[in-house]
């Protein structure tokens, strides 16, 4: 009978009431017209009957279900045959309660209540028709039956759109928990593979660098005739060798996902990408200075320095632009993260515990300085924020920078 969603068990209630509510009255007109000798009684059962046989076959109907102008239709059909058994019998005039509700139901939001009115000021004409002359009290029931049929219906549809917008809020909070808990455990992963990466980096190849040293030193200084002791000698350096290039391959593995088969610039310039794609928030990236490659562990520790900041930039600063500048300066590198932000005092940071908060600045700080930078931010309420991350370069690299 109508466009509508799915009823609710409230719904389907009250839709029964309406169908109960227009065949009792429809059936009382009947009643009594043969009860009270009605000049026209044949014709009220008549009428009555067509009526309650229109009505009863809206629901029926697949097409006055799923079509507005089909229902619309079935409605003005009904109308037509409750004018014509008001014209019959003031009873009728009872009918328009329920009219009203059907008429505000299915109509659009524009026609019903004009159609409520019409059909109002019809049952207090037709009654007064009946009575001989119009009278307060002939109004007053029509059109109170009216305001109330409006106030109920454009009630419950409020009450509708609530329901549905908080269902909705309902599932994008599931969707949303869901997410989150997808990312904690990717972020949980993540973290751990960079945490053994870096304990391997740290404890397992540099051993074995050292061993590689040592056994060099030790065949260098073994004299010409000891034959057997130079090969065990250098069959254990060429195990530490061969082990070493395994912890190698393993650090190498377990590096983020985002620096495979690119540098770090690559990673940094598709991270502000997907954020601009993501986010309301135009992410851009610059490199300054000659690249050289850097060590595995001064790259993932600025791509998570720059994944942070710009994490806490959509989260917290409301940008509307955020600027990444990788800087190359010769014996160090430089990482700059500047957004346009609301900003905060600086001067309330963490100093060392991640644990304790400060939107993930002390575990940016305690990265760099694990790696003997240095990190610095400067911010202040409503001028954004800036955020420096410097990181010296190994030897070798500095060499190759300077060539």
């Amino acid at each position: 009978m109508n466009t509508a969603p799915a009823l609710t068990p409230t719904s389907r209630v009250l839709t029964w009431c309406l169908h109960l509510l227009v065949l009792a009255l429809l059936a009382l007109a009947a009643v009594r017209a043969v009860a009270g000798g009605h000049a026209h009684t044949a014709a009220v059962v008549a009428v009555v009957v067509a009526c309650a046989v229109v009505y009863a076959a809206g629901p029926l109907l697949p097409r006055v279900r799923a079509s507005r102008w089909a229902a619309a239709a079935w409605l003005g059909l009904l109308n037509a045959g409750w004018l014509l058994l008001v014209v019959l019998t003031a009873d009728g005039v009872w009918v328009a309660f329920p009219l009203y509700f059907l008429q505000l139901h299915l109509l659009p939001r524009r026609f019903g209540p004009a159609a409520v009115i019409a059909t109002a000021v019809v049952a207090i004409t037709a009654f007064a028709a009946h009575q001989g002359g119009f009278s307060p009290a002939a109004a007053i029931g029509p059109a109170l039956g009216a305001a109330v049929a409006v106030a109920v219906v454009w009630g419950y549809q409020a009450l509708y759109r609530e329901s549905e917008r908080r269902q909705r809020l309902i599932e994008e909070l599931t969707e949303t928990r869901a997410d989150l808990a997808e990312a904690q455990h990717t972020a949980g992963v993540l973290a751990e593979r960079e945490r053994l990466a870096r304990e391997i980096h740290d404890t397992l190849a540099q051993g074995l660098s050292s061993i590689q040293l040592l056994l060099r030193a030790a065949g260098r200084s073994l004299p010409e005739a000891s034959g057997n002791a130079a090969r065990y000698v250098e069959q254990a350096r060429q195990a530490a060798a061969d082990n070493l290039a395994e912890a190698r391959r393993f650090v190498a593995a377990l590096t983020p996902p985002a620096l495979d088969d690119t540098t770090l610039a690559g990673a940094l310039e598709r991270l502000c990408a997907t954020t601009s794609t993501r986010h309301r928030l135009t992410a851009s990236f610059h490199v300054t200075g000659d690249p050289v490659p850097l060590p595995a562990a001064h790259e993932v520790a600025l791509l998570r320095i720059a994944q942070a900041a710009l994490a806490n930039t959509v989260r917290h600063a409301g940008a509307a632009t955020a600027e990444i500048t990788l800087s190359f300066l010769g014996d160090e590198v430089a990482l700059d993260v500047v957004d346009d932000g609301a900003g905060f005092d600086d001067r309330t940071l963490p100093v060392a515990d991640p644990g304790e908060g400060g939107f993930g600045l002390a575990a940016m700080r305690t990265r760099s300085q694990a790696l003997g930078g240095s990190f610095a931010v400067e911010s202040a309420p409503g001028r954004g924020t800036a955020l420096a991350a410097r990181l010296p370069l190994p030897g070798d690299t500095r060499l190759e920078a300077r060539s």
